[in-house]
Order: C-alpha cells, then sequence, then structure tokens
C-alpha cells in the first residue's frame, strides 16, 4: 500500500489505476493527511474454468445413447393414434 497526494495523482493516474487494477491499494492524501482509499473492486465475474471437476467423475460410454423408457415411449406402436 502506497501513499500519495492529489498532486502527484493527477500527473500519473494512469499509472496508478494500473497499479490498482492489479491489485493494490493506495492511499490518496491533501498536504499528506490521508483522504481517501482507492482500491480495485472486487471481481463479480464468474467464470467456470474448464477442467476444474477433472478426475471427480467419469462420462459413461453410452452417455448419448437413447434411454430404454424413452425409446418405449417415442416410438412403441401402441402410443399411436
Amino acid at each position: 500500500m502506497i501513499s500519495i497526494n492529489i498532486q502527484e495523482a493527477k500527473t500519473h493516474l494512469s499509472r496508478y489505476a494500473k497499479r490498482v487494477k492489479e491489485g493494490e491499494t493506495i492511499i490518496l492524501c491533501e498536504r499528506n493527511k490521508p483522504i481517501a482509499e482507492i482500491r480495485p473492486i472486487p471481481s463479480t465475474n464468474k467464470k467456470v474454468k474448464l477442467g476444474v471437476f477433472k478426475g471427480q467423475f467419469e462420462v459413461p460410454d453410452n452417455f448419448d445413447e437413447s434411454l430404454p423408457e424413452f425409446e418405449h415411449d417415442f416410438y412403441s406402436d401402441t402410443h399411436k393414434t
């Protein structure tokens, strides 16, 4: 965490914004007295990483085959009108 005065922040705003974006907190001062804290906003992005459940379960080889109960309901002659 660093402390900077307002004039320094105005002069090098993009430099300090980059540091905040990287996770650093900055104390903004007026005449060397702290007046505000600049910190990153917590991420609300809830991306799911691929492979996060790797090794925790297995997909069976027949995963994409028709289930017998559906075949009976949809393909049997007894349900035709």
